[in-house]
């Protein structure tokens, strides 16, 4: 069986162009739905095949890279408008970092909004490899009613519901498909030598030839061959099924080409199912892949054919099925028979852009949402589970909204937990701006044993970033040296809350001087002298309220990086400017710094400025300074409790 991934922007028309190709046969097909993933399998001309059609959302396309881990081709569906190339441009990116054999199908030709060389040429904008027509369309009255192909020089014309039917080349299209096919043939010799050897010296190529060099252009994926059609209607699907039929690799080349040689199959996307639990999606690429028999590390469990209830026994190479009852299994990984291996980098996606602090609705289900936060983490590498660190709650990274309501609906379907999510707060700190000298000296009498300890302390600002450091000073041992570091232990609790209602940092405190008394004295004592020296020291030294800055890197299409300008300063941050990045045609790396609080409009803003193409990353650079009535405010919405 050889598995395709059809990938592409929201309303491509991708679910339907996989509809008509497990139509053409006439077997019924089987369908799994999995999340964002649906799982075609059907028959063509004695051959099995399974289609992948992923969810269009921008969100899934930094998920792209699951699917293409199980695929040995990828078609990209996008629609006939070149102003929606940039949509694509996601997807390229994710086909191209996988190294996957690709080819484009133009969809909804039958209402096309631009010329198909204008389509390409936008298309061609966010690849390095080369796009070629295999096709170029047929007009009458300003309709597309048919396609000629480019190599065997056959024209096609278009029956509504129906397979084409083969006709002359009309009269006028003559010299276009000429000068097309000039253009094809001038794109493969640049990999051939022979083809092109054959082109200097005037000799017309034998078209049986060149569909070979066609099929090992693709599978090599030097060109990215590019058909047309209305998947609706019918047009242009049996040729683009043909070509799969003779162009896509077997599975012994997806095998090489993920570069795990002792591999016996791959685990690209999972599921948590009621009465199952997780259910692993594996496809076999070797020899080897059998209920009971080791994979990952243990027993195989149990495999149910797709689409269907039967047990399978075993996997040939190129199936697909999914296990149960095998825990060592997981999605975005490679098995072995005694190991798992992790998938390359690709297949990990984009980093997750949104953070969500979860709660559960329920008390008494804080222990189940951990177990089921980790079980969904298991099945979907892309979502990320960890602990907010101002408010020890679970917290959990994701994609996007739409990534957020699929893990949501999870973990109430899946898990029967319903729960609550917040946005973390930024993690506000202080400071002080001035030096000051403090004593202060904590007595008290109550009966019995006394406590006694006076400290002198100097409280300093540090350099950003330096954190807290404490010295003393004391000479003639007017402070026992063994309650010295109960007096640092005591400022330290100091700094958990300043004066502003925020964790206090980048401040020195040194012990000067004091005095003990020989009864009444002891670590409880200094320690708490500590602590009040500090706190009154800090009311006096001029506090300041710090903002974290964070420094973004924002992954863009070039033709967007121009408004990044003005989203970034209307958030109140700091351009530090722009590259074209060097791996990826078309795209550019934005770097500013951004105040944390705006962290969360931008994920917004980010998606409705670029049509949900870009993604970032963040990282903590540094801290702050607020005045004034910003200050003021922050502090009354964020304080620490």
């Amino acid at each position: 069986m050889r598995c395709i991934t059809v990938l592409g922007p929201s309303h491509s028309g991708k679910s339907e162009l996989v509809k008509q190709l497990a139509t053409l046969d006439g077997t019924p097909a089987r369908v799994e739905t999995a999340g964002h993933l649906a799982l075609t399998r059907f028959g063509f001309m004695g051959e099995d095949w399974c289609a992948i059609d992923m969810a269009g959302g921008p969100e899934f396309a930094r998920m792209a890279g699951a699917p293409l881990l199980a695929s040995d081709v990828a078609i990209l569906c996008v629609a006939a408008d070149p102003d929606e190339a940039v949509l694509a441009a996601p997807w390229l990116r994710a086909i191209e970092e996988a190294g996957v054999p690709c080819m484009i199908f133009i969809n909804r030709m039958d209402a096309p909004k631009g010329r198909v060389r204008d389509i390409v040429s936008a298309l061609q904008a966010y690849t390095n490899h080369a796009i070629v027509l295999r096709q170029i369309p047929i007009r009458e009255g300003g309709q597309v009613v048919g396609a000629i192909d480019l190599i065997s020089e056959r024209a096609w014309r278009y029956r509504e519901g129906q397979p084409s039917t083969l006709v002359a080349i009309p009269k006028a299209e003559v010299d276009r498909e000429h000068e097309a096919r000039a253009e094809l043939l001038e794109h493969m010799s640049d990999f051939d030598d022979a083809l092109l050897e054959e082109l200097i010296e005037d000799h017309e190529p034998a078209t049986g030839a060149l569909f070979a060099i066609a099929r090992r252009e693709t599978q090599d994926s030097v060109l990215i061959p590019t058909f047309m059609g209305a998947a609706s209607h019918m047009n242009g699907v049996m040729r683009l099924m043909k070509a799969l039929r003779h162009e896509a690799p077997q599975v012994d080349a997806l095998k090489a080409r993920l570069g795990q040689s002792d591999a016996l199959a791959v685990g690209f996307h999972a599921q948590n199912r009621k009465h199952l639990g997780k259910c692993v999606f594996l496809r076999a690429l070797a020899e080897g892949v059998a209920v009971g028999a080791q994979l990952g590390g243990d027993n195989l469990g149990g495999m149910t054919e797709m689409g269907g209830k039967s047990q399978v026994d075993r996997l040939p190479p190129g199936e697909i099925a999914l296990t149960v009852k095998s825990d060592q299994l997981d999605a975005g990984k490679l098995f072995s028979s005694s190991a798992v291996h992790a998938a390359p980098d690709w297949a990990r996606g984009c980093p997750p852009a949104l953070t969500r602090i979860v709660k559960p609705a329920n008390e008494r289900d804080e222990v189940r949402l951990s177990t089921a936060l980790s079980r969904l983490a298991e099945a979907d590498p892309t979502l990320s589970v960890g602990q907010d660190e101002g408010t020890g709650h679970v917290a959990i990274r994701l994609q996007g909204p739409m990534h957020q309501r699929q893990t949501l609906a999870a973990l109430a379907e899946d898990f029967g937990i319903e729960v609550t999510i917040d946005a973390p707060a930024p993690r506000y700190c202080e400071t002080i701006s001035s030096r000051v000298e403090e004593h202060y000296r904590h007595r008290k009498q109550s009966g019995g044993a006394g406590q006694f300890a006076d400290v002198a302390l100097t409280v300093s600002p540090v350099g950003r970033g330096e954190g807290f450091r404490f010295d003393e000073v004391v000479k003639g041992g007017a402070v026992p040296r063994n309650y010295i570091p109960s007096v640092e232990e005591g400022a330290r609790e100091a700094l958990t809350k300043g004066p502003m209602g925020f964790p206090v940092i980048d401040i020195s405190v040194t012990l000067t001087d004091g005095k003990s008394h020989s009864v009444d004295s002891s670590d409880y004592a200094f320690r708490t002298a500590g602590r009040m020296g500090v706190r009154e020291a800090l009311q006096k030294a001029g506090p300041v309220l710090l903002q974290p800055i964070e420094r973004v890197d924002i992954h863009v299409p070039s033709i967007y990086s121009g408004a990044m300008v003005s989203l970034v300063s209307s958030m109140k941050g700091q351009v530090l400017g722009f590259d074209a990045d060097p791996a990826f045609r078309g795209w550019d790396i934005f770097r500013a710094l951004i105040p944390a609080s705006a962290t969360e409009d931008l994920v917004m803003a980010l998606g409705s400025s670029t049509q949900g193409t870009a993604w970032h990353e963040t990282e903590f650079d540094h801290y702050e300074e607020i005045y004034g009535k910003e200050a003021d405010k922050i502090s009354k919405e964020h304080a620490v409790a």
